[in-house]
């Protein structure tokens, strides 16, 4: 079911007022543009007439922000699949690094150096743990995907991990990690060197940490949370559909919007044995808080590496497979996005929503009334066959 409320909607009530009490940069301001306009007149679409029953109706334009609740699902689909051809018949471990709150501050002014910093310390600690003989001494892979929000909207950076439990060792064969499965690499241990590294990443960015926060990050342990692996390749794969173009809140969070702008929306206090709450925001505290979570233009949230990354997936991910007798890994034909929704989420795109039997034909094509489309290439409105 479509949600009551939207994001869309609290920007196009209260969005110049939040823009004039709260400036923002062109990028932030790009963005909620975007989520305004999405699916509306604004960007335009198509008028269409049923082959068979003649009823009609219009598809309006997405704007495919990549931050926008409406726009992630093909995407999603397209993402997973990919990911499914590159699974191993191994465990898969699920290894979490958190930035501490006393970098907030910096995150806020300096995003792309802190994110940057985030990613390349957390890549060198596998891979030093990994090529250590005490721990694996062989190769593995990582993939990584950036989150910057909790619960409530408040800005706390982490990287989501997942790692096989082994890699290719120096003779090209597979090392499994010594655990016997139980865990990847001590944590505690992890906590500390992923601490040096990022310290001296950031510095190495140009970023000046000052004094008193430099002072708070060495006398307080990090968190490095190793939660317990994976069940089997399906439970991977569902994670992955969760987690890796998911936004800072979904429409169907937002339980209610009050006239006065008050937000009311639902969150898990993970501090309080996972409990569900309502939170209530101002219209100005809410898109302030989502504002935090607009990452830098172009910047890549989702990165692989080792044998996962793109420059070792024919060489080291192949020799992986030649060692379980899989077929070598190679990339996939790029499909059209009809195809891929048909396929990946059960929707036939051209499928009259009304007799469930004619074809949707294209009547008439409706120009943007809000200036040019976004730089981005535009498509049909897929979902909107499948409400």
């Amino acid at each position: 079911m479509r949600p009551r409320y939207e994001v869309a909607d609290l920007i196009n009530s209260h969005g110049k007022t939040f823009l004039k009490a709260h400036p923002q940069p062109l990028q932030h301001i790009r963005t909620l543009l975007a989520i305004r306009d999405c699916r509306t007149a604004a960007l335009g679409g198509q008028k269409y007439r049923c082959s068979c029953c003649e009823k009609e109706l219009f598809a309006w334009h997405s704007c495919r922000n990549r931050h926008c609740p409406k726009c992630q699902a093909v995407n999603c689909e397209k993402w997973i699949w990919s990911r499914e051809q590159e699974l191993l018949p191994v465990p898969y471990f699920h290894v979490v690094f958190t930035l501490p709150d006393s970098l907030n501050e910096l995150a806020m002014h300096h995003p792309k150096e802190v994110y940057n910093s985030l990613f390349r310390s957390a890549s060198r600690t596998i891979k030093q743990f990994s090529e250590d003989h005490k721990h694996l001494g062989a190769t593995t892979g990582m993939t990584a995907v950036l989150h910057t929000w909790g619960q409530n909207l408040s800005l706390h950076p982490h990287l989501h991990c997942i790692i096989p439990g082994g890699g290719i060792g120096f003779n090209r064969k597979w090392k499994t990690a010594k655990s016997d499965g139980k865990y990847l690499f001590p944590s505690k241990a992890l906590a500390k060197v992923f601490r040096a590294k990022f310290v001296k990443e950031l510095r190495s960015s140009g970023v000046v940490i000052p004094q008193t926060v430099a002072r708070k990050l060495f006398n307080r342990k990090w968190v490095v949370y190793a939660k317990d692996p994976f069940l089997g390749p399906k439970q991977v794969v569902e994670y992955l559909g969760r987690y890796t173009h998911k936004i800072a809140i979904s429409n169907h969070r937002i339980k209610r919007i009050n006239t006065n702008g008050r937000v009311h929306f639902s969150w898990k206090d993970y501090r309080h044995g996972n409990r569900k709450k309502i939170m209530s925001l101002s219209a100005h505290e809410f898109l302030r808080r989502f504002c935090h979570h607009i990452l830098p233009p172009g910047f890549v949230r989702i990165r692989h590496y080792g044998m996962l990354s793109s420059r070792n997936k024919t060489v080291l991910l192949n020799q992986a497979r030649d060692c379980f007798d899989m077929q070598h890994w190679q990339k996939a034909p790029k499909e059209q996005w009809k195809t891929e929704v048909q396929e990946r989420l059960n929707i036939t795109p051209d499928q009259c929503p009304f007799c469930k039997e004619g074809v949707l034909e294209v009547i008439a094509v409706i120009e943007p009334s809000r200036g040019p489309p976004p730089k981005s290439a535009i498509q049909p409105n897929f979902s909107f066959y499948a409400a």
